[in-house]
């Protein structure tokens, strides 16, 4: 009997499914568009499409053409075809992110001032990496290597080098650290903290790294790349068409190395040869990637050049909002944070390019190195022996 019923009950809902979904092609809603709330009287009472029409209203996508029309079946200029693209992209960025998970709306500054979202770490705090629970940052001043909790900025633990440590990489479950003189250290979080001796020497002080998911890839001061292979620890270092050699930086498919000896950025192929030669602007420092774009900052144009990476491109030079010797930049899915030696954040739209805000550090000195954990960016200040959360 039970089972009799049931199979009523179900072949009943499908049929009123079947009803209210389909007839014959046509996509079918269960009433007309105002139900939805919507405010536009030109929509008809079986369109297929109130349903999207109301996510677009109501997400902000689209605003029809008036207050109470929506002209369905006018056509749609490149303009608006943007605008409807790129305003999609901005919604699904900001409700997929993990601020969004967390309620986490704001976009204002910690209170500094007051000693919150600060911690304390070693001497002179150069750069800092994520490892998407944790942050690491190298203290220059006194050869240790911090780890910080990210979610309250607690001190985990510390670990020592035998050399003074700059340029950090989170890759394959462990932590690289270059230190002066070129060597290049493997902190393994599994373990307990003790003191690391170098896996590799570089062909100099690596001033920054990065790993393109086979290799691992240093800047060296000497100007210089190195191109490590883990296991191993083989090392192939290139100098031909070098000069200063600053930042690195892995876009997806190509690496690319800032010259600040050159004021350009160099694209290189899988052997570090040089593919492309960018002309940016004057000592271009620790740039990042957006996902399309190169952010580049430079350090005594007091600006940014922000670089197609599929063709090497420049699309922008960027100056204002308090660049002052900007020094490296960090991505955050929808925002770069650039950090200016001189002092002061910079943040920037990642889509628009227009500057969104600039804050000054007083009472932090000498901000260098920042990093985003999914959540926050981290700035490291080497002039305060701290990190703080933005």
């Amino acid at each position: 009997m039970k089972k009799i019923v049931l199979r009523r009950v179900l072949g009943t809902l499908a049929a009123a499914w079947a009803a209210v979904f389909f007839c014959g092609a046509s996509l079918r809603v269960l009433a007309d568009c105002a139900s939805f709330g919507l405010p536009f009287t030109d929509l008809g009472s079986e369109s297929g499409f109130c349903a999207a029409i109301a996510e677009a209203y109501y997400t902000g996508i689209t605003n029809g053409t008036s207050a109470t029309t929506f002209a369905p079946k006018a056509d749609v200029t490149r303009a608006q075809a943007a605008a409807f693209v790129t305003r999609t992209l901005d919604a699904s960025l900001a409700r997929g992110s993990r601020r969004a998970a967390l309620g986490q709306w704001w976009t204002t500054t910690p209170h500094w001032d007051l000693g919150l979202g600060v911690t304390d770490v070693g001497l002179g705090p150069q750069f800092l990496v994520s490892d998407g629970s944790d942050v690491w940052v190298t203290n220059h001043g006194d050869s240790t290597v911090t780890r910080v909790r990210g979610s309250d900025g607690g001190v985990v633990e510390s670990w020592s080098v035998s050399a003074l440590p700059f340029a950090v990489l989170s890759a394959m479950g462990r932590i690289f650290v270059s230190g002066g003189g070129g060597a290049l250290f493997m902190i393994d979080p599994a373990q307990s903290p003790n003191p690391q001796q170098p896996v590799a020497e570089l062909g100099g002080t690596a001033l920054e790294l990065a790993f393109d998911g086979d290799k691992i890839w240093s800047a060296n001061s000497t100007g210089s790349v190195s191109i490590v292979t883990p296991g191993s620890w083989d090392i192939a270092t290139k100098t031909e068409g070098f000069n200063y050699t600053y930042g690195v930086v892995f876009d997806g498919h190509s690496i690319w190395v800032t010259d600040a000896g050159d004021s350009v950025i160099r694209k290189l192929d899988a052997s570090g040869a040089i593919l492309q030669n960018v002309a940016v602007g004057e000592a271009p420092a620790f740039p990042v990637f957006d996902g399309r774009n190169l952010w580049v900052p430079n350090q005594s144009g007091d600006s940014i050049t922000v670089v197609r990476a599929a063709d090497g491109v420049v699309i922008a030079t960027l100056t204002g909002n308090g660049l002052n010797r900007p020094l490296q930049a960090a991505f955050d899915g929808r925002r770069i944070f650039v950090t200016n030696h001189s002092g002061g954040l910079s943040l920037f739209d990642a889509s628009t390019l227009e500057p969104i805000t600039h804050t000054g550090t007083a009472g932090l000195g000498l901000p260098v190195g920042v990093c985003n954990d999914g959540t926050d960016f981290w700035v490291a200040f080497a002039a305060s022996a701290k990190i703080a959360r933005f």
